[in-house]
């Protein structure tokens, strides 16, 4: 269930970010309710996850590892959005700190 919990914490964060992004600025203020209503929700999932006793260090590290990957991946197909070599190495590189935390936190 806590892991479930992160998911959906993980999920609204990226459609908050993306809905930021497509909001132009906050100029498009149809797009300024997903964004407030996914970083809160995000938020109180995310405070959920660590109540329930997952160490900060794993739960952060999940949760804005795999955002910033799928943010960057998502962006690229919906806004067209660089998305190099690079970068998808950069994606990689926290992928591992990530299973190192996760790792970490059981060794």
């Amino acid at each position: 269930m806590t892991w479930g919990l992160l998911a959906g914490a993980i999920g609204c964060e990226v459609a908050a970010t993306l809905s930021l992004r497509a909001s132009d600025g906050l100029t498009r203020l149809g797009w300024v309710v997903p964004v407030g209503v996914g970083y809160l929700v995000s938020f109180v999932l995310l405070a959920l996850v660590l109540k329930r006793g997952m160490p900060v260090g794993v739960a952060y590290g999940v949760w804005s590892g795999v955002g910033v990957a799928a943010t960057a991946a998502l962006a690229r197909y919906l806004f067209n959005d660089p998305f190099t070599a690079v970068m998808a190495g950069g994606v990689a590189l926290i992928g591992a700190g990530v299973f190192l935390l996760e790792y970490g936190a059981h060794a």
